[in-house]
């Protein structure tokens, strides 16, 4: 059966890229359209697959599921074999609650350096807020990766949808140049470096929408 994933701007939609990237890390094929957001129609155009009115949205056969986290569950359930959550026990609980955390929290981040892909990097003053953001994640990552991490570059080792929920953090702090240890360096350079990654990148530099709200000097 057919999937469809609903995508917003690939330059700015960070809850689009989850999925996607998590998808193509893990082979599975899908169709995909992509909604310009804030533009003449387009919510409209979401509506018309989704009462949430927000994307990104799968579509799978009959069944229609939106929310960046209840897609990669549905996935994961979908398609067992692709170990879209990590195997162990353990180490499946910790990556579901720092991406329910990601899914939850972090709003000053998000407001104050939103996703932009093409964005030259640049430092960015922070507030205090924004910087305490970023030190929790960087304590996620860095403790991730010392406990679960033996296994490859990501957070828990192999490549897994923690690693997706955290994907546009990745792009925040490069294209704002936010500075992190050199263990949370090495991971987001693994993540840049996925073919999935600039795939993705290069169609967002290569779209032409802006959003004005998004482009922060």
């Amino acid at each position: 059966m057919s999937l469809k994933l609903i995508l917003g701007n690939k330059n700015y939609s960070s809850w689009s890229l989850r999925p996607w990237i998590a998808m193509r890390q893990a082979g599975i094929s899908f169709e995909e359209e992509i909604i310009p957001l804030y533009e003449p129609g387009s919510a409209e155009r979401v509506l018309k697959y989704s009462p949430a009115g927000k994307v990104p949205i799968l579509i799978d056969g009959d069944m229609t599921i939106w929310e960046s986290l209840a897609i990669l569950d549905h996935l994961a359930e979908r398609f067992p074999k692709a170990q879209i959550w990590p195997s162990d026990l353990k180490a499946r609980a910790h990556a579901r609650a720092i991406s329910a955390e990601m899914h939850a929290g972090f709003a000053p981040l998000r407001r104050h350096c939103p996703m932009n892909m093409r964005r030259v990097n640049k430092r960015l003053e922070l507030t205090p807020e924004v910087d305490a953001n970023v030190r929790r994640i960087e304590a996620i990552w860095t403790d991730c990766r010392a406990r679960f991490g033996q296994g490859g570059p990501f957070l828990f080792g192999q490549f897994s949808a923690a690693d997706a929920m955290y994907a546009p953090i990745v792009s925040r702090f490069s294209s704002y140049s936010i500075g992190v240890g050199a263990a949370c360096e090495a991971y987001m350079a693994a993540m840049m470096a996925l073919p999935a990654w600039q795939e993705w990148r290069a169609d967002g530099v290569a779209e032409p929408w802006i959003m004005p709200g998004n482009e922060i000097g």
